[in-house]
């Protein structure tokens, strides 16, 4: 099997086995990959970076946050992109026990049709993190330098400064079959 149907499939079976125990647990969130911005590219690239993924936070209570990752997506080239890694994030707590800013470092395994051909290669960016236990905004970002070296992007896009990638991340709670009922039964009762 290749290494990315094996990524994909491990993506997969822990965003839909971990539903349920995540309300148990309260550390897994399911990752939604949405959105690239390519800083002054003069080229078209593809800034719709739709996939999915899973996320696990270990110690989430605490200052520093250690994370795993595994997520599938369409990368900047239209094509299917893998990745699965860890890292460390500064928690900040904002205003409650509940809001925070993580920043930090994610360092990760990737395959690219565009980078050796799907065979594995290393990274490591950095990390931002704004939100709740239920709902956050991650946010990476890849330096000019590293999208020249990896990519060799800039050869068809010299303008391009760097590239942003925006997920929206859930508490894998939110779809369990209790929180279905329970959204149900709330609509019920509002009408």
């Amino acid at each position: 099997m290749q290494l990315s149907a094996w990524m994909t499939t491990v993506a997969f079976c822990l965003t839909a086995g971990l539903a349920e125990s995540a309300h148990a647990q309260g550390n897994w969130d399911v990752v939604l990959n949405g959105r690239a911005i390519h800083v002054n590219a003069a080229q078209k690239w593809n800034e719709d970076n739709w996939g999915l993924g899973v996320e696990r936070e270990f110690n989430p209570t605490g200052r520093w946050v250690k994370v795993a990752l595994a997520n599938g997506f369409k990368d900047s080239c239209g094509e299917p992109s893998y990745m699965a890694g860890g890292g460390l994030k500064r928690r900040f707590r904002l205003f409650s026990d509940d809001l925070y800013f993580d920043v930090g470092m994610i360092g990760f395994l990737m395959t690219r049709e565009d980078v050796h051909h799907n065979r594995p290669f290393p990274g490591a960016l950095p990390a931002v993190t704004i939100g709740t236990r239920r709902v956050a905004l991650n946010l990476t970002y890849m330096p000019n330098s590293v999208v020249d070296h990896v990519t060799k992007a800039n050869l068809k896009d010299p303008d391009m400064k760097g590239v942003y990638f925006l997920q929206l991340k859930f508490d894998a709670s939110l779809f369990s079959p209790r929180a279905r009922r329970r959204a149900h039964w709330l609509a019920e009762a509002g009408e």
